[in-house]
């Protein structure tokens, strides 16, 4: 046994959280790709079963008002929020993360606009977005859509650059709280407090953060905030998405996507909209009730094994450290560059290494059994959940890319 096996070993018979890997589905496998696809909780096809038959089996349509159909996504959005740092009422779950980035970021602008025709003095149209330029593609998009629906010039802009780009035009600001490829981690408090001083509004995606590391929404009053629950948080391929509104925010929300869902009185089926009030305005049409029932089970592991985030954030960055000791013991210099900066501060779950042929050596990596994935040109990317990963997995992880990488 080599010294940094016994250093694992020694770490998980220390770690607190060593018990709650017993509530996954899990084999012999090394598993570093739940910041893209979470494993799966073990109770989860126990309680999916029920509501498939009995649920919807035997209840039928009886089953929105005896098995709480109806309030599911803001019963769920209530679970969600300690896990980003929100009060209860603040978080609906429904739609994919894509449409929410939409709701929240035309309701950010149209709030915005609203001010300088409402404030005190007129000032300049709030008419400009930024974005994320290192954001995830399909942020982007909608942030570039959203522009043109709302007559907004869309600039992209590096994160740290933001407060200087901020000006008296700008009326909404899209944001990473991790980098998806680099596992960056960006200052959402300091960066929320800039665009705040410019007049403007923040939103903010917590795709691979939630789960990972604390976010504190209330504490650092974040006005919108989107984010994916089948990543850290487990839900499953395709579990729907969560959107915050603060709650001072809430009676000023103006969704694009108005809904039946959404309305004061949805089943009046009136001809004129009326929103419903607090965080269900973000409600748009029906609930996907099978995976939104499939993720409240899930997110009973922090529940029942009495896991706090800080427990999480304490292990990930261990974790996060031990495999950079690792990759730097086993694998030969100059084969490997990490991307992911060394401060905690600016690091989230997971970690990416640059390196030649970074798409072929990730298939010979999952091949012999360690599961990470690979992003376009050149970047390996790990991610480390702790709630299921150990020590002596990131050891192997870095034992079998070292061997992998020697041919």
């Amino acid at each position: 046994m080599s010294e940094l096996q016994r250093i694992a070993e020694e770490l998980d018979a220390a770690d607190p959280l060593a018990g709650v890997r017993g509530s996954f589905v899990l084999d012999d496998v090394t598993y570093l790709d739940g910041n893209s696809l979470g494993a799966l909780p073990a109770h989860v096809p126990a309680r999916v079963e029920d509501v498939v038959r009995r649920q919807w089996g035997e209840l039928r349509i009886r089953s929105w008002e005896e098995s709480g159909w109806w309030t599911a996504p803001e019963r769920i959005g209530d679970r969600i929020a300690p896990l980003v740092g929100a009060a209860a009422g603040q978080v609906v779950v429904g739609d994919s993360t894509s449409v929410n980035v939409f709701k929240a970021l035309v309701a950010a602008v149209r709030m915005a606009q609203e001010d300088g025709r409402t404030g005190a003095a007129a000032g300049p149209v709030r008419d400009e977005i930024l974005v994320d330029a290192t954001t995830f593609p399909t942020d982007g998009y909608i942030a570039e859509s959203a522009a043109r629906m709302t007559g907004c010039a869309l600039r992209p802009v590096a994160p740290a650059e933001v407060p200087s780009a901020l000006g008296d035009r700008t009326a909404a600001v899209l944001l990473n709280h991790v980098d998806y490829r680099t596992g960056r981690l960006h200052d959402l408090p300091a960066l929320t407090a800039a665009v705040h001083a410019a007049g403007a509004y923040a939103v903010w995606d917590l795709c691979h953060s939630a789960g990972a590391l604390p976010v504190g929404l209330d504490e650092h009053g974040v006005d919108l905030a989107v984010g994916c629950t089948y990543k850290y948080l487990n839900g499953g391929p395709g579990s729907p998405a969560y959107l915050y509104v603060r709650r001072d925010l809430q009676p000023r929300f103006d969704s694009p996507l108005p809904g039946w869902n959404s309305h004061a009185e949805p089943f009046g089926m009136r001809s004129d909209y009326a929103p419903a009030s607090g965080a269900l305005r973000g409600r748009v049409g029906t609930p996907d009730i099978l995976s939104l029932l499939a993720l409240e089970a899930a997110l009973d592991v922090w529940d029942e094994d009495g896991v706090s985030v800080a427990a999480v954030r304490t292990k990930s960055l261990a974790l996060t450290d031990f495999f950079l000791r690792c990759v730097g013991a086993y694998v030969p210099d100059g084969r490997v560059e990490s991307v992911t900066p060394a401060a905690h501060a600016e690091r989230g779950s997971q970690v990416a290494l640059r390196c030649d042929d970074a798409g072929e050596v990730m298939k010979r990596l999952i091949e012999r059994g360690v599961v990470g994935d690979y992003r376009a040109p050149d970047v390996l990317r790990f991610g480390f959940t702790p709630l299921y990963v150990g020590f002596a997995d990131v050891e192997r992880a870095a034992r079998v890319l070292a061997r992998t990488l020697s041919g």
